[in-house]
């Protein structure tokens, strides 16, 4: 039996998969973690505990699991959240917390900053996207304003991705998918680390560039020491979780689109030519020739946790979505912001602040549960309207993550987007595309095996609802309508 390794580091929680040639899964395991919050603004994970010590813990978990025997391994592919900020020393020590994606808000000034001393217009026209809180460049520079003796110490800046293929193989490198985010140090049209806008650091500290499935080396001996991997395994170059997940559902064509249920919403498209947008983030896709339109909200699972932690200690999320399910659609008039930790694509308003809308003494508390998915959904398609917009709006809709297990969320967001949404066998997460994604890498696999790995199960109709009718057009002009209120808070 041939096995492969796909591994993703998420946001709350890591998981890991080995898979046979057949796409079957012969053993997983998972491991949580928390988001470090510092301040308001600022989200974490400790790379060496956090990443490194995820992986370490899943690899054992798996290798312990009977009849897997780890020399039928072929190959190891890696993802993780991103892009985050992590700096390191000449040894590859972490010399401060990984710094993690847009809901890590802390660069607020830089971007500001760099916007007036370049131009917006020649940012986009260099890097395909606009400066926001996902992109890692404006970060790096807050580290050199903020930090000075750690970025003089600082040899290379990684993602979290590139940390894990490090600690794997002693190999410095990095996706294009990924490295689009470094923006202004990514020029799209080169596919190249750039310094013709601006001098943040050396380019010789940014990691090599690769695409997704070539192999940046092969498991070092120290490396299986920790893991029990045999050494001399290849390791691929990886990517960030999204991309993975869009991978392990079958996104491949121009026209596909994933929907991803995590601790945040995040969308890709695939294209055979770049969408560029101001309000959607562009990067070359996984492979030569190929291009990923992406949008994100910036809570979503995070906010269901809130919720529940805040408003519910003690449920589970089965008994607040079957509160949620006594509701009915519209939540009896109440709307809810989702910007508890500003907000991403399309707004990018890192001051946008989460608000419930319309209480009154007759709502419940599954109103309310009702009215934070119905919010998510709303924002969901919000997205989706920008691709409408652009003449893009996606063929295909696969619906993946977590949050599929919650009906009310999932139809909400069909009827809200007026799209259906399909969903395959399996829902196991990027750690399936991570393990498909290293098949291909050695010739194990092609590109079309993947609707054989994992084919469609089941679909999701869009349902016409007058209650969203109404409330949509009033949820959109809620936000604008107190946009200044919350830039003063």
């Amino acid at each position: 039996m041939t096995l492969f390794l796909g591994l993703d580091i998420g946001t709350f929680e890591s998981k890991g998969v080995l898979v046979d040639e057949t796409g079957a899964i012969r053993a997983e395991a998972r491991h949580p973690h928390k988001m470090l919050v510092p301040q308001p603004g600022w989200a974490e994970h400790r790379a060496e505990e956090d990443w490194w010590g995820d992986f370490v813990s899943i690899t054992n978990a798996l290798l312990t699991t009977p009849d897997i025997r780890a020399e039928e391994i072929a190959a190891i592919a890696c993802s993780a959240i991103g892009p985050c900020m992590l700096p390191v020393d000449a040894t590859g020590a972490p010399l401060t917390n990984g710094v993690l994606y847009g809901v890590d808000t802390r660069a607020i000034a830089q971007i500001a900053r760099l916007n007036a001393e370049i131009g917006e217009a020649r940012i986009f026209a260099s890097c395909g996207n606009a400066l926001t809180s996902q992109a890692v460049g404006p970060k790096i520079l807050w580290l050199r304003d903020t930090s000075p003796e750690i970025f003089e110490k600082t040899a290379m800046v990684l993602t979290s991705t590139s940390y894990l293929v490090w600690k794997l193989t002693g190999a410095y490198v990095i996706d294009h998918y990924t490295a689009a985010n470094f923006a202004p140090l990514y020029d799209v049209r080169q596919q190249g680390w750039t310094d013709a806008l601006v001098d943040i650091l050396p380019l010789d500290r940014l990691p090599r560039l690769m695409w997704s499935t070539e192999i940046a080396g092969h498991v070092t001996a120290e490396a299986a020491a920790a893991t029990g991997l045999p050494a001399g395994i290849p390791v691929t170059c990886g990517t960030i979780d999204a991309a993975a997940e869009a991978v392990s559902v079958g996104v491949a064509s121009p026209g596909e689109m994933m929907v991803m249920y995590g601790s945040t919403i995040f969308t890709i498209m695939v294209t055979d030519r770049p969408l560029r947008d101001a309000r959607l983030w562009y990067a070359p896709w996984l492979f030569p020739g190929m291009h990923g339109s992406m949008a994100g909200l910036a809570t979503s699972g995070t906010l269901t946790h809130w919720f529940r932690d805040t408003l519910a200690p003690g449920a589970d999320f089965g008994i607040l979505a079957a509160e949620a399910a006594t509701s009915p659609k519209g939540a009896k008039g109440l709307l809810c912001l989702p910007h508890f930790s500003g907000e991403r694509t399309p707004l990018h308003d890192p001051a946008a602040k989460g608000a419930f809308f319309g209480l009154n003494l007759t709502h419940t508390r599954g109103d309310l549960y009702r009215a934070v998915l119905e919010g998510i959904a709303a924002g969901t398609a919000q997205i989706l309207d920008c691709y409408q917009e652009l003449d893009a709006v996606p063929d295909r809709l696969r619906a993946v993550g977590g949050g599929v297990q919650n009906a009310v969320w999932l139809q909400a967001t069909s009827d809200f987007a007026a799209l259906p949404q399909e969903l395959c066998a399996r829902s196991i997460g990027a750690s399936y595309g991570d393990a498909f994604l290293a098949a291909l890498a050695i010739g194990a696999a092609r590109p079309a095996d993947i609707a054989t790995w994992n084919p469609v199960a089941r679909r999701v109709e869009a349902e016409r609802v007058p209650a969203y009718d109404r409330q949509y057009p009033l949820w959109k002009r809620l936000y604008t309508q107190t946009r200044d209120i919350s830039a003063e808070l």
